[in-house]
């Protein structure tokens, strides 16, 4: 049976791992996976009181966490910002714990992925990202779509996010710009629907609270050409306070739109697929990071290499390196909206 330490209590750690954790834990799909054992949990900048029902055991540092825990048998959760990772990656290695889950992005540039790829190398870390979005019920519902060729050629992808972050983007600075928070998502989405691409278009804007400016937080746009024709535009607006996750894929004879879960208080998604004058829409079950921790515990616990996802992640972050490049080379760029020309103001033009 495995244990876990979750390193990071923020709101990948401690609102969606953690709960996540403790359900598959006392479910029956969880028995003889999950260690009964409380889950140890550290922050530097949080020290949380354990709970009555003693499933978390807090932490004053890793050297701490290490004493109660055998690494051989512990998946360690690498849950703080990108900016903050290869350190904490360096001590959990040090400690001796191989098996290591990252949430995405796995870094904010290129070059904190060479770094943590060697920290990886040297140490010999069973590395894997969290991207629960390719563990998704739609996603795979979609893959499927596009696979069958039921619709003919795949021709474009719509991806638009929208959310409120405002009290997070206030509190905590970890994120460079909102590139880095729900972009990553459609992103993989993308890559695996369509394959390899290139960004052919980018721009960002900042948020602004009560007078109070966060720079590169306001919303992203994000354009890339797949290898193949595919034309993919992602945009993400942090400022909105009407939730969205819609997915929409144009093929020859026919359109499909899809919403993902909005937030952990409903696993529900939508799926609606037009094509010869009708409309079929369905509703069903879509617990992607349950799905996800299951998949990849099971993999650790039978020994094997959780590799499957590690080199998409890191053309993720080459990608979002390659729109901030676009962004800052234009100055602080004003983000569009959907279906902006790429001839509009504010948006910064760069084909490879």
């Amino acid at each position: 049976m495995l244990r876990t330490l979750i390193i990071g209590l923020g709101q990948a750690g401690w609102t969606l791992h953690l709960p996540v954790l403790t359900r598959l834990r006392d479910s029956a799909y969880g028995e003889g996976l999950f260690s009964a054992e409380p889950i140890v949990v550290y922050d530097p900048d949080r020290l949380p009181a354990g709970r009555r029902d003693g499933t978390i055991a807090p932490k004053r540092s890793l050297k701490e966490a290490r004493e109660v825990l055998d690494p051989a048998r512990t998946v360690v959760h690498v849950c703080t910002p990108p900016s903050a990772r290869i350190e904490v990656l360096r001590q959990v290695a040090e400690l001796g714990f191989r098996k290591v889950l990252v949430e995405k992005p796995l870094s904010a540039d290129r070059a904190g992925i060479a770094r943590i790829l060697e920290v990886r190398d040297a140490w010999d870390l069973n590395l894997s990202v969290v991207s629960h979005w390719l563990d998704s019920t739609l996603t795979r519902r979609l893959t499927k779509l596009v696979y069958s060729g039921r619709l003919g050629e795949l021709r474009s992808i719509e991806a638009t996010q929208r959310k409120p972050r405002f009290s997070r983007s206030l509190d905590t600075n970890g994120h460079p710009s909102a590139f880095d928070v729900e972009v990553p998502h459609s992103l993989a989405v993308a890559l695996r629907l369509a394959g390899e691409a290139t960004v052919v278009d980018a721009s960002w804007s900042d948020m602004e609270v009560n007078g109070h400016l966060i720079p590169r937080m306001g919303a992203a746009r994000l354009v890339l050409r797949h290898d193949h024709g595919v034309r993919t535009e992602i945009f993400s607006e942090l400022t909105s306070l009407l939730r969205e996750r819609r997915i929409t894929l144009e093929f020859e004879r026919g359109r499909v739109t899809g919403y993902y879960p909005v937030s952990r208080d409903d696993d529900h998604a939508l799926m609606t697929v037009e094509t010869d004058g009708r409309e079929e829409t369905e509703i069903f079950r879509d617990d992607s990071l349950a799905s996800f921790l299951m998949r990849t515990y099971r993999g650790y616990a039978a020994g094997h290499r959780i590799t499957s996802d590690l080199e998409l992640n890191v053309e993720i972050v080459s990608l979002l390196s390659d729109a901030k490049h676009l962004c800052e080379a234009g100055g602080r760029e004003t983000a569009g909206v959907p279906g902006t020309a790429p001839s509009s103001p504010g948006t910064v033009k760069h084909v490879r």
